[in-house]
């Protein structure tokens, strides 16, 4: 097999609390908008629909564009995806958004009008796949349930994430990641011993789910590869997160075990902490294989420690904790990071360095796999951002744009779909578009 390629489509491969966003600028302000997306890409030629907002949904139509699908961000004529708002903005244009709507072309339908309607099955018909969000029933009050959406394309794929699911008792809840990170039993395991259930500072269950919703709209996809039938997606954002944090369930149907906050010590091994440096760095140390706890102990000088009986087991250095915390810790505290990194590095021991952002962005490794590359942009120029997820060594994935101005390919689309002009301006006139 050939080494990955780098990935492609970034300017780094041609030579390398603010103001809220403004209201949208109208379409004909904007940049051009770009023609369908070239066939490049393991997914070039598949049609998605974005109808989702904040944020799993988007997200994972996001993912599916970074490797080729045409992706078509659908929002309501007067009410854009609120993600456009969210957080720093800069000259009027909201950052989260340039992320989250890269590889998308925006429009713009007003779906409850029978005109918007009309489009949207139109649309369908030319799709592979509809990413939706609204709570259980929305689509099916405005006449565009799935009986209506297979009529229009058997062969469709509809993705439905939402809280809670589309039946039982809470599916007509608002849901949001929040709760999935509070239903799940995350928060509750999160956080100091003595202290509150801690939330993440992030969409953590929405970016879970969207990697979740990709995986399955793939699966579905191949399903259909079978049957030449498409399918319904029902995805639950509380579900996802319980899937990753592993085997509670279990270990409470089991042993009636209840897994407690430990701050940032494992009940499962140890040393595994964050610890401090002479030059006031945090190091993060984890011992996961015997081997390594052992090279450890060894290491800050120690190895009395690796002849106990209980450092044989990992369970048996967990109960050990505070003795295994005492003898890294002080290590660390009497050297640089720098000097504690080379020696972990040199024994073979595992550590990192607690970054934030601006570290990140100054890191050799992250900087040698273009994780965070450069993309062009006509609105705010040279913008770095997180890279494709992930690399294929023979179609890899691209970033061809960051995200767009709300509805600013909404006249092109339609003309795709064979609309005039003059049907174009009386959709708008009635508030379709």
């Amino acid at each position: 097999m050939n080494p990955p390629a780098p990935r492609p489509g970034t300017a780094r491969d041609t030579p390398p609390a603010p103001p809220p966003a403004p209201p949208p600028t109208p379409p004909s302000a904007q940049a051009p908008p770009p023609a369908a997306p070239a066939a490049s890409g393991p997914l070039a030629g598949l049609r998605v629909l974005d109808l989702a907002t904040l944020f799993a949904g988007p997200l994972a139509a996001s993912l599916l564009g970074d490797f080729g699908a045409d992706v078509l961000k659908v929002e309501h004529p007067r009410r854009p995806d609120p993600s456009r708002g969210h957080g720093p903005a800069k000259d009027g244009f909201g950052l989260w958004w340039k992320v989250l709507g890269r590889n998308k072309r925006t429009l713009t339908l007003d779906l409850s009008t029978p005109g918007g309607r009309d489009v949207l099955l139109r649309l369908a018909a030319t799709a592979d796949v509809v990413i939706e969000n609204f709570r259980p029933g929305t689509l099916e009050k405005w006449g565009l349930g799935w009986p209506e959406l297979s009529a229009a394309n058997p062969r469709l794929v509809l993705a439905r994430v939402t809280g809670f699911g589309q039946f039982g008792p809470y599916a007509r809840r608002p849901g949001f990641g929040t709760l999935a990170e509070a239903m799940s039993g995350f928060a509750a395991m999160t956080g100091e011993p003595e202290g509150p259930p801690t939330l993440p500072p992030f969409g953590l269950a929405d970016s879970i789910a969207a990697l979740a919703t990709a995986y399955a709209v793939m699966t579905a996809l191949a399903g259909r590869g079978r049957t030449g039938a498409g399918q319904v997606v029902d995805l639950a954002i509380i579900e996802p997160m319980l899937a990753v944090l592993g085997p509670h369930p279990l270990w409470y149907d089991q042993l009636g075990y209840v897994q407690p906050r430990t701050g940032n010590r494992s009940t499962n091994n140890a040393p595994r902490n964050t610890y401090r440096s002479a030059d006031g760095r945090w190091l993060a140390v984890s011992t996961s294989a015997q081997s390594v706890a052992e090279r450890v102990v060894r290491l800050v000088g120690r190895p009395e420690l690796a002849e106990e009986p209980w450092f044989a087991t990992s369970s048996g250095r967990a109960a050990h904790t505070a003795v295994l915390d005492e003898a890294v810790g002080s290590w660390i505290a009497r050297h640089k990071a720098e000097e504690v990194v080379t020696a972990f590095e040199e024994a073979q021991a595992a550590v990192a360095p607690v970054y934030d952002v601006r570290d990140v962005l100054a890191d050799p490794q992250f900087a040698a796999l273009d994780t965070v590359t450069e993309v062009d942009d006509p609105d705010l120029g040279p913008l770095r951002m997180q890279n494709v997820l992930f690399r294929l060594s023979e179609t890899p994935g691209s970033i061809r744009w960051a995200g767009r101005a709300h509805g600013a390919d909404t006249d092109a689309v339609l003309a795709e779909l064979g609309l005039s002009p003059a049907e174009i301006d009386v959709l708008r006139t009635e508030g379709a578009l």
